[in-house]
């Protein structure tokens, strides 16, 4: 019984990998038909059709095999967020722009993007909540700019980055939330302007923006976010345009 169930897994898995590989191959072959058409030949893709119809069933499977590994892998890394945030929140913080207590055993974490309506809507709310619990909260801010439908997102997230490199990051990102639907290079350079930054360093950090742009949308995407704003304070996580008593009630919890 053993022996056949072995065999009986074996062939399942070659069947399933055959599959795989079947349909990637005609995938590749209908995404770049100038270049596979000298390689896939009508019979091959007839012949990944037909596995196709007879075993959909090895498709599903494997998708949904797939889209649990990364559900875990997600799991995983948000636990691992969360350890690090109470155990060693610096290791979270890093060289992220702060404000608030820098001591304080309540740290928030905010995920944003400067062109998010809901951002703009939740920095308001974050003001009032920071000026009233200023010596008690962490704040953190991590930039997630959502590139596929806010095309200014990355450009302000630079020019944030820029002014926080002269200390100015909480004035200038307040700046474009208040004139988010004006985002543009005038804006970003009337705001260093307004705020007396050394606008040649300005302009030269833009361009060195990136790497720590980029290491909050991994961050973030490890994490399995997919959406602005989002707020991690200690152990609890929530999202959208936060009323101040929900706020609250979070920081409540946070620190019972």
């Amino acid at each position: 019984m053993r022996t056949f169930f072995n065999w009986s897994t074996n062939l399942l898995n070659y069947l399933r990998s055959l599959a795989i590989l079947s349909l990637l191959c005609l995938i590749l072959s209908w995404s770049l038909p100038a270049q596979a058409a000298t390689r896939i030949s009508p019979k091959l893709e007839q012949q990944v059709i037909q596995i196709i119809r007879e075993h959909p069933e090895v498709l599903i499977e494997s998708v949904q095999a797939y889209q649990q590994q990364q559900q875990q892998q997600i799991r995983q890394s948000q636990q691992a967020f969360l350890q690090d945030l109470q155990v060693n929140p610096q290791s979270v913080i890093g060289n992220s722009p702060v404000t608030g207590s820098p001591n304080s055993k309540i740290v928030l974490v905010e995920f944003s993007d400067f062109e998010c309506p809901y951002c703009a809507e939740a920095n308001k709310t974050l003001k009032q909540f920071m000026e009233k619990h200023q010596d008690e909260v962490t704040l953190v801010y991590k930039h997630f700019p959502l590139i596929q439908i806010h095309n200014q997102a990355v450009p302000a997230a630079k020019a944030a980055w820029a002014a926080f490199q002269q200390g100015k990051f909480w004035e200038y990102s307040d700046a474009l939330f208040s004139h988010q639907k004006e985002l543009n290079e005038a804006l970003y350079l009337d705001t260093a302007t307004n705020l007396k930054l050394d606008l040649d360093k300005f302009k030269s950090d833009r361009a060195l923006a990136d790497n720590a742009i980029v290491k909050d949308m991994q961050l973030a995407q490890k994490l399995g976010l997919t959406g602005t704003p989002f707020f991690v304070m200690n152990g609890v996580t929530f999202s959208g345009a936060v009323q101040l008593s929900d706020m609250e009630k979070v920081l409540a919890r946070a620190t019972q």
